[in-house]
């Protein structure tokens, strides 16, 4: 049986692609953000499995469908690997943020499944994200956290008050930090897994 291998979960938008306050709900609303090819085919070089993790409740909000919300899903994964990335599974969450699910982030959800259908180490994986929800899922399923101050994460920094940060109390400092970019956060995983 094969051991349980390390990953890197990936939010999409803010962090891959533009995060839209109106949301994402079309292909033409796409828009890759500077240095996220480059540092993703960075990524696929790892020997980690990558996976997307993305919280879509304009679909529980009747903004766009479910069939919609995984076709741009698909697109997203599918120009990264035109790109020379790679990603080994996505998963989505349709809910609305007061349908209590146990997918949408905060909740790991998404994270757990993803470990328990692809075999991942979720003590030796790493969540990117640009929010403070993605820090919250990450630790929820034990699992380090990066947060980009790109989409949402300059204002979501803003949240990591010592009141906010309670929530990990207990962890080692290294249970999450704060990067410029995907760009930035793939620097540091790429010197974590030569260590």
């Amino acid at each position: 049986m094969t051991p349980p291998r390390r990953s890197v979960f990936l939010d999409r938008d803010g962090v891959i692609i533009e995060n839209r306050p109106d949301h994402v709900k079309t292909w033409e609303n796409v828009r890759f953000l500077d240095g996220s090819f480059e540092a993703l085919r960075r990524l696929a070089d790892l020997p980690a499995a990558i996976v997307i993790v993305s919280n879509q409740g304009a679909v529980g909000r009747e903004l766009m469908t479910l069939a919609t919300a995984w076709e741009l899903q698909n697109r997203v994964v599918a120009t990264i690997a035109r790109e020379g990335g790679r990603i080994d599974a996505s998963y989505l969450c349709p809910h609305r943020p007061d349908e209590g699910c146990a997918c949408r982030k905060p909740a790991p959800g998404m994270i757990r499944q993803a470990a328990q259908e692809l075999q991942l180490d979720l003590s030796r994986s790493w969540l990117v994200g640009d929010a403070v929800s993605d820090l919250q899922a990450a630790s929820a399923a034990g699992v380090r956290a990066i947060l980009v101050r790109t989409g949402r994460g300059a204002d979501q920094e803003r949240l990591l008050t010592d009141r906010a940060a309670a929530h990990f109390a207990g962890q080692s400092e290294k249970a999450w930090l704060v990067v410029a970019d995907l760009p930035a956060a793939v620097d540091y995983l790429v010197r974590l897994f030569k260590e």
